[in-house]
């Protein structure tokens, strides 16, 4: 659940500020956006874990905002209103939504219900994707992301690189033995220990030409780990 990615979508900077400092001081991510179109198109690309959804937005509003999304999938979506119209539409959460919070709000109390939606909602499904840092590993459609100037680019690998990337993400600061990581990534392979080497030197490459540094540093006498320890 850390790391997790809020899409914050309100049109008052203070509010949308005070939300992000909240919420980033837990472990999440957050990307912000201040109209209900611009709400989509990050939603979109970055994929992320929640919305926290303001009702009264410019351009589209945000019922309409999260009519568009569960059109899209199942990204839990937190309403967030001081308007008694609004309030009684969502009262019964009919429209789609799976919580609801009320302004004035506390931050902590909504930081609160974002954590608990979040443990339900991926307590119910087997993990699909993985992130690290601006790192974005989808697990079902074996692809990598990077996420930079809000974009997801895609990173290029072969099988075998993605197996030990999707392998070491998953806990990104313990060290791999080479022989570990070639019998869970290459078990069909009759690819001698070194290889791994080579491997992951063009991972380690192909991230750093797309402007990631540090990742896959050696272990003296052990192997690799996908990032020190921070």
């Amino acid at each position: 659940m850390d790391n997790s990615l809020v899409l914050i979508v309100e049109d008052e900077p203070a509010i949308a500020q005070i939300l992000e400092g909240y919420l980033t001081r837990d472990g999440f991510r957050t990307v912000r956006a201040s109209d209900g179109e611009t709400a989509l198109q990050h939603h979109a690309l970055l994929k992320p874990d929640i919305v926290l959804l303001d009702v009264r937005l410019p351009k589209l509003d945000g019922f309409g905002v999260l009519g568009r999304l569960r059109q899209a999938g199942s990204t839990p979506v937190i309403m967030v209103t001081a308007v008694a119209d609004d309030i009684d539409r969502l009262s019964g959460l009919r429209l789609g939504a799976d919580d609801y919070v009320v302004k004035p709000f506390n931050p902590q109390e909504v930081v609160a219900r974002v954590r608990a939606i979040l443990r339900r909602t991926q307590g119910d499904r087997a993990e699909t994707i993985r992130r690290f840092g601006s790192i974005e590993v989808d697990f079902g459609s074996y692809s990598v992301f990077v996420i930079k100037d809000g974009r997801r680019i895609p990173l290029l690998l072969t099988l075998s690189e993605f197996r030990i990337l999707a392998y070491m993400i998953r806990h990104p600061t313990q060290a791999f033995a080479r022989a570990d990581i070639l019998d869970a990534c290459l078990p069909e392979s009759e690819a001698l220990v070194r290889t791994v080497d080579t491997h992951v030197s063009n991972l380690r490459r192909k991230l750093e030409d797309m402007g990631q540094n540090g990742f896959f540093p050696a272990v003296r006498g052990v192997g690799y780990r996908f990032s020190d320890p921070r």
